[in-house]
């Protein structure tokens, strides 16, 4: 097996041959390795230790000359000289690069562009795909809230993947991320067709009569189709394409940052419609009249008059949970803020509670977690009636205590299920389902309480950087923007109560002055009936002699 020993590195020549004989392979002894085309060429070079100070080679064969092994090997040998001597981090680097190419039989990289990669501080690997970034990606992320990370999590794991995921990262540009969402818009319109085919496959269904002999086929018939239909699904709102654009440019932004890209992000340039945030609206008396005659919701986002939350706390007057609705009610706790308050986080003394945790739902899991942003960890202020209802449930909760003995589960919360145990977000916003119900109020949602505490502050005439700090938002602007219709509503009472400060006459005098200020007759005597030949009305008259 002769071999080539160059400067820093090996060129080696072996075949395959086997002795008939033994069966074993010839090795160096193999009578045809006098014929210089006879058997494969091969390289070997050392490469730079691996961190862990292991030994690392380049190892490359199938080279049909010596003069194509020798030529690969100086390029190998180029590669490794691109970083200074005292450059132990780009010696590194070049050599994990060398170990990958082997290892994944790639060819090896462009001189020139390799060395301009490593002056830029930029990954080696210009083959890396968009998948393999992401998981990277996603992977730094798992330090987030568990609800964060999920989000991430489906919009790579759902929409990113699927559609981008076999391009080159650096090859990554605007034209693959119109395809992809173009792709999402077909599909949603293939899943409403499919939904519709299936609502209408139901309602045939449920109008076909149980009874006789053909109606009994044809329900059997109808049942074996449906369940051969997909399910219903949801769309991918435009709203939901928004933020896939924003994981996606998230993502691709650090990887800018950590130079395994140009400084060029794809994900800033796509053009989607606007995306519409539903804005907040008041149960008004029309609002409900309206419902109640069409079950329909005039936006997403509804909140009860001060009345109507009356309605409901009085509903609620002497739950066991009394306390937490209050506080969402009356301070807008998130859910999770209001199922997991602390003990420790609560003084009667100050009048205050801590929001420093909540509970968060994993699946159907329940686990621990911080508030939803740096800004939702906060102090908030208790009223006297709240203080009283809390200092009631702890004295409940050591009867339940003492009730439930040594099967009761300390978790140091103030509101509990009865053995001790955490409050399941799911579970509170399906039991505040059913109080809505019971006290025939306009529904809305568990988090549109936490809108309708907004709402309170805002008509009390609370300056709404108070409003935006008890609520936990980074930025009052948030708040603003989420309540503007609210505070458009507020601002129309508020021209309306200006309007009555200011002493009138009544509207009726001032139709029937202006009137006959216009007539070309003698002055009028409104100490008797109007005897003009005018047009006033008899309410009018009526007005000017009163």
């Amino acid at each position: 097996m002769p071999s080539t020993t160059t400067s820093g590195g090996t060129v080696t020549r072996r075949c395959s041959c086997r002795n008939p004989e033994t069966g074993k392979n010839y090795g160096k002894s193999c009578p045809k390795l006098t014929n210089r085309r006879h058997g494969n060429w091969s390289i070997r070079h050392e490469l730079t230790n691996r961190p862990d100070g292991t030994r690392r080679e380049f190892r490359r064969s199938g080279f049909e000359s010596s003069t194509e092994a020798t030529k690969e090997l100086s390029k190998v040998r180029a590669l490794l000289a691109i970083p200074d001597e005292d450059d132990p981090a780009g010696h590194l680097a070049i050599s994990e690069m060398l170990e990958s190419c082997a290892k994944n039989k790639e060819p090896l990289p462009d001189y020139d562009e390799t060395r301009r990669r490593l002056a830029a501080g930029q990954a080696l690997n210009p083959k890396m795909l968009v998948t393999e970034w992401l998981d990277l990606w996603l992977g730094g992320k798992k330090r987030l809230r568990v609800s964060g990370y999920k989000r991430y999590d489906v919009d790579v794991r759902v929409h990113l993947k699927p559609h981008l995921g076999e391009i080159r990262l650096d090859k990554l540009n605007v034209p693959h991320l119109d395809r992809m969402f173009d792709a999402i818009n077909e599909a949603n319109i293939e899943i409403q067709e499919q939904n519709a085919q299936r609502r209408a496959a139901l309602d045939e269904l449920k109008a076909i009569p149980w009874k006789g002999l053909e109606n009994r086929a044809r329900r059997k018939w109808l049942k074996s189709a449906i369940d051969q239909m997909p399910p219903f699904r949801r769309v991918t709102s435009i709203n939901t394409q928004h933020h896939i654009k924003a994981t996606l440019r998230a993502a691709l932004n650090t990887a800018i940052a950590q130079r395994i890209i140009p400084n060029y992000n794809p994900a800033e340039h796509v053009e989607l419609e606007p995306g519409t945030k539903p804005k907040a609206l008041v149960w008004t008396d029309e609002r409900v009249a309206r419902w109640r005659a069409t079950g329909e919701k005039p936006s997403p986002v509804m909140v009860w008059t001060p009345e109507q939350t009356g309605t409901f706390l009085d509903h609620v007057f002497g739950d066991r949970l009394e306390g937490m609705w209050r506080m969402i009610a009356f301070r807008g706790l998130r859910r999770g803020e209001g199922c997991g308050p602390r003990w420790v986080d609560y003084s009667k003394k100050n009048r205050s509670l801590e929001i420093a945790t909540q509970l968060v739902q994993d699946g159907w899991q329940v686990l621990e977690g911080l508030p939803k942003t740096n800004s939702g960890i906060r102090s908030v202020a208790l009223d006297d009636e709240t203080v009283e209802l809390i200092e009631r449930r702890r004295i409940a909760q050591d009867e339940e205590k003492h009730k439930w003995g040594d099967a009761w589960k300390d978790t140091g919360r103030i509101f509990t299920e009865e053995d001790g145990s955490l409050l399941h977000p799911g579970r509170i916003s399906d039991l505040f389902d059913r109080l809505i119900a019971e006290a025939d109020l306009p529904p809305i949602r568990l988090h549109d309480l936490r809108h309708g505490a907004a709402t309170l502050m805002l008509a009390a005439g609370v300056d709404i950087k108070v409003v935006s700090e008890t609520l936990g938002h980074s930025d009052s602007r948030i708040t603003r923007d989420i309540y503007q219709s609210v505070l458009d509503d507020l601002a129309h009472a508020a021209a309306a109560a200006v309007v009555k400060l200011v002493p009138r006459a009544p509207r009726a005098i001032r139709v029937a002055i202006e009137r006959h200020a216009t007539q070309p007759t003698p002055a009028i005597n409104v100490a008797t009936r109007c005897t003009c030949a005018c047009s006033c009305g008899a309410a009018e008259r009526e007005a000017l002699t009163a």
